[in-house]
């Protein structure tokens, strides 16, 4: 089973990887999914993955209930919206508009009403 999770928890690192380029293919879930298995598959993986230098700090803060930054909130709805803006004026079908409109209500609900923001203090 350990075997399961390990695997399971490197195709999810591929896919967060993927999703920082991708702007429809979410990081933080895959992130979470990673960590999730790697805590019950190897610790080793996990303090890997809690340690890396582009994910751990962001992965740390989100799985020890600090969340994200209110400007890092701000610039990932900025971005995500633009790039669906972008998208649906590309798509030729309402109902695939109205799906990326879904997607993008959903995940900005998500970040705005279920993520705690971080209070950062000046030093």
């Amino acid at each position: 089973m350990k075997h399961l999770l390990n695997l399971i928890g490197c195709i999810a690192v591929v896919l967060a990887v993927f999703g920082v380029f991708l702007p429809l293919l979410p990081t933080t879930p895959f992130l979470l999914l990673a960590s999730a298995c790697f805590v019950r598959g190897s610790p080793r993986l996990h303090n890997w993955l809690r340690t890396n230098r582009v994910f751990g700090a962001y992965l740390r803060d989100y799985e020890d209930g600090r969340g994200i930054p209110l400007r890092g909130k701000i610039v990932v709805l900025v971005l995500m919206w633009a790039s669906l803006g972008w998208s649906m004026t590309r798509v030729p079908h309402v109902a695939l508009v109205l799906l990326l409109a879904a997607i993008g209500t959903g995940v900005t609900v998500y970040l705005v009403r279920y993520v705690p923001t971080m209070r950062t203090t000046r030093r």
